[in-house]
């Protein structure tokens, strides 16, 4: 299955996730010629369908897309889909980090509530194209916490646990994040194919 990105850190926690179940992932650095899918849907669901579609038309294999963003409550739902190039194009996330503090100086602590969503599409050489949601909730810190982790999870608290996204090991957060839930339903999606090539191999 070839994952619609080119970011090594979400290719290896997909992979990890996926590797129990004999699935095995490349990414689009994988196709060096494929060009850069634009991402102009106005929703999670039509940039994760749309790079899904996009990807298994140019490699020939199954092909997983995930769109997946913050939404603070504060900022009335941004970054949104805007969360990768939130302080600007070249994707940087301590720019966008930073941004995102600017913008919540002075938010009291009842108003800090946010949830990382994602929508994952899966599109087939058959033409066919699934999708499924998952969200995380949680608490956006003044300041970040932990090293590990991309994006906002040095920001993104989860008060469960008593730790940023980039304080959690990964096997943790490959159980509780978004990207987790909405793999889970990925899933279930693959299993569903899989019933639909055996019934054609018995017709």
């Amino acid at each position: 299955m070839v994952l619609a990105t080119r970011n090594e850190n979400k290719v290896k926690e997909v992979a990890q996730f996926l590797a129990p179940h004999d699935i095995e992932v490349v990414s689009l650095n994988e196709f060096p010629d494929l060009p850069e899918i634009a991402e102009d849907g106005e929703t999670f669901k039509e940039n994760a369908v749309l790079k899904a579609t996009e990807a298994c038309m140019f490699t020939g294999l199954t092909a997983l897309a995930d769109d997946s963003g913050l939404e603070v409550d504060y900022l009335d739902g941004l970054p949104g889909i805007h969360s990768a190039r939130f302080a600007g194009e070249d994707k940087n996330d301590s720019e966008n980090n930073k941004k995102l503090l600017e913008l919540m100086t002075g938010a009291p602590a009842e108003q800090r509530t946010a949830r990382f969503k994602c929508v994952m599409a899966v599109a087939t050489t058959e033409c066919f194209v699934y999708s499924t949601e998952g969200v995380c909730a949680g608490v956006i810190l003044e300041e970040p916490r932990g090293a590990g982790g991309f994006g906002y999870d040095p920001l993104f608290y989860l008060p469960e646990y008593g730790k940023t996204f980039a304080e959690l090991d990964l096997e943790t957060k490959n159980k509780i994040s978004h990207r987790a839930r909405a793999l889970n339903g990925v899933l279930d999606i693959i299993e569903e194919l899989k019933i639909m090539m055996r019934e054609e191999e018995e017709e």
